[in-house]
């Protein structure tokens, strides 16, 4: 009977034994985030069975035994997300990151001796977000080594902390160091306006009052039909974009101009006739500053401000066209002189609201 005791107690001695579960202790990491909080955790991997792969201990001598797995207790989401939501202070005034769990393995192999080596891999993405959008991806591919004795696991669930805390800490140093110049993450955008109208060009004037149009901006050759003369003003804008202190800071500058070697003229020069083709130079001056008028902060995102404003600068063309075609239409181009004069006095008053004229 005490020989058939001591062989089963030395059975039950032998066999290969692992933890249950991982406890993941609950830590306030040192992080402060300053730019950004947790708002959720994904799990993504491709493995969710266990998120490790544990060599289970086999009493004195060693002998080496396949891993086995093991789970963080409560699950492995649910575990990552508490260690995570709770680990760090959360301030929601901050800008929200989603963090997807692409892997989070512990894997262990044995040598000869028995002795244990564990390799810890961590391969997370920090979606920083913006109104439920995505703004940018951040991805982190970290982890650790370690080598045990068979017998001992306590150096498991350390390597899983740290590995997932040193994770937090990449995304903080990040964001810190980002966050104010990276225009996908900037909480605000002002939009200012320069007028072009350096005239050093010799084949286009810029329209500047102090230097209106002249009979010698007419280049071309003259061309046949029922006109004294034709001018094609036009306008066009450039964007310039820096992001300082979490801010988009967009510089536009509007170039309103006449292309010289398109304009013509034939015989009779006279100031009646210049003046008809200077408002034509005067109505699209008036477009472009209603369309400065269109893009305001209230109607642009951080995302998608160019596809607006160039959007807004295709309606200000069509008005542009649409009031050139009317101010010809009711003008007789320049011969109904009643009409013109009304033409002049509305467009000097509207130059002048705009402040282009005193």
């Amino acid at each position: 009977m005490a020989i058939l005791l001591l062989i089963i107690l030395s059975s039950a001695q032998t066999q290969p034994v692992v933890p249950k579960s991982i406890v993941l202790k609950q830590i306030t990491t040192p992080i402060t985030p300053k730019e950004f909080f947790v708002a959720g955790v994904v799990d993504e991997r491709h493995d969710r069975k266990a998120v490790a792969y544990l060599i289970p201990s086999t009493g004195t001598p060693p002998k080496p035994s396949p891993a086995q797995p093991v789970d963080l207790e409560g699950g492995g989401l649910p575990a990552m997300r508490q260690f995570i939501l709770q680990g760090m202070r959360r301030n929601m005034k901050l800008r929200p990151v989603v963090v997807r769990v692409k892997e989070f393995k512990l894997t262990e192999t044995a040598d000869a001796t028995g002795w244990v080596d564990g390799q810890a891999s961590v391969v997370l993405a920090f979606d920083i977000q913006n109104e439920g959008k995505t703004m940018r991806s951040v991805d982190y591919k970290g982890g650790a080594r370690y080598r045990r004795h068979p017998n001992q696991f306590t150096v498991i669930e350390p390597t899983l902390r740290q590995s997932l805390t040193d994770a937090l800490n990449y995304l903080n140093g990040w964001m810190e160091k980002n966050a104010h110049h990276t225009e996908e993450l900037a909480q605000g955008l002002k939009v200012t306006f320069k007028d072009f109208n350096q005239n050093t060009d010799p084949d286009t004037l810029f329209y500047n009052p102090k230097n209106p149009l002249a009979w010698s901006d007419f280049r071309a050759e003259p061309r046949g039909g029922r006109f004294a003369a034709a001018v094609f003003p036009s306008f066009a804008y450039e964007g310039e974009s820096k992001t300082i202190n979490g801010v988009v800071h967009l510089t536009i500058t509007m170039k309103v101009f006449v292309v010289r070697d398109a304009s013509w003229v034939r015989a009779g020069r006279d100031d009646h006739g210049l003046n008809h083709e200077q408002r034509h130079f005067d109505i699209v001056k008036l477009v472009a500053e209603r369309f400065k008028q269109k893009i305001k902060p209230s109607i642009l995102t951080v995302e998608d401000y160019n596809s607006i404003i160039q959007y807004e600068y295709l309606e200000s063309w069509r008005e542009m066209t649409r009031l050139q075609e009317q101010y010809d239409s009711e003008t007789g181009h320049g011969t109904n002189h009643a009409s013109q004069e009304a033409w002049n006095q509305r467009i000097d008053e509207d130059l002048r609201k705009f402040g282009v004229r005193k």
